[in-house]
């Protein structure tokens, strides 16, 4: 119910000139509490409605510890600073910058268009020449601590390398002959170490590559040629895989070479030894596993 002369009686029946003492006292600098001390006003509800309006003197205020950041956020932005240098400046969050700055008028950009663009192609690149170098150098790092192999290391390399990429016999379809195909020069130099630690005779070990028929084929050839150290003419007839037009190929350029086939003739023994030794190691890791 509001206060008035005719609608409320006893202590607070004459409100607005009750309301005229509040605001004097208000406007004289008095806080809240001395002023319903002054006039023994103990009703919170009264008390409101009587300061309606009147805003605190600012003794009264809590000092907010943002200020002096707000005061710098401004000036920064009238400086011409982005929201991402002013946040990144005085460590606040994105939207505190923008509630304290975004009454003020936006600034120029510092680039046009193209200039930001190469900006940003510059700063792409130093990041991938960093992100380069420390890949190169986990890798160098990793090669030393491989250190000098073993002859006993490079034959369970070898029968590894065999058992996950040779060619197997199956159970259906016993073709017991060692061919071993990879695109990978590092790997086929390291069959044929391997080979050559098993005393397997050159003579019986041939080369073919195979390769998509749009590649170049000669190129592939004097590549994989340099590569096990032969002659090209020493290579059987290359395998040829269609292109489908319909199909978009990542495995192009001058990087590509294709694969390469070792075959191993007169091989069967040797076959047979490599599945023996794979089982040996097989059984040796289901014993580690428990």
């Amino acid at each position: 119910m509001a206060l008035s002369r005719t609608s409320t009686t006893g202590k607070y029946a004459d409100f607005e000139a009750l309301r005229e003492q509040a605001v004097a006292l208000r406007r004289s600098g008095l806080s809240r509490r001395q002023i319903r001390d002054e006039l023994k006003i103990h009703n919170n509800d009264i008390l409101n409605r009587l300061l309606q309006g009147e805003p605190p003197p600012e003794w009264t205020k809590r000092p907010n510890a943002k200020d002096d950041l707000r005061a710098r956020a401004r000036e920064l932005r009238l400086q011409g600073w982005t929201y991402d240098r002013i946040e990144a400046e005085l460590g606040c969050s994105r939207s505190s910058v923008s509630l304290w700055v975004r009454d003020l008028p936006k600034p120029e950009p510092r680039y046009t268009p193209e200039e930001h663009r190469a900006l940003m192609q510059e700063g792409l690149a130093r990041r991938r020449a960093a992100e380069d170098e420390e890949r190169e150098r986990i890798k160098s790092t990793a090669m030393h601590d491989i250190g000098a192999l073993s002859d006993r290391e490079l034959l369970l390399l070898g029968i590894a390398l065999y058992w996950a990429e040779g060619t197997k016999s199956k159970p259906y379809a016993r073709r017991e002959r060692v061919i071993f195909v990879n695109s990978d020069c590092g790997v086929i130099q390291t069959f044929l170490a391997w080979l050559d630690l098993l005393e397997v005779d050159r003579a019986h070990v041939g080369f073919r590559v195979l390769i998509h028929e749009s590649a170049d084929v000669e190129a592939a050839h004097r590549y994989w040629a340099e590569v096990v150290d032969v002659e090209v003419s020493s290579f059987a007839r290359p395998t040829l895989k269609r292109h489908n037009p319909k199909t978009v190929r990542k495995n192009t350029g001058e990087h590509y070479h294709g694969c390469l086939a070792v075959t191993v003739s007169k091989s069967a023994r040797l076959y047979n030894r490599i599945e023996g030794w794979w089982q040996g190691i097989a059984a040796q890791a289901q014993e580690r596993l428990g």
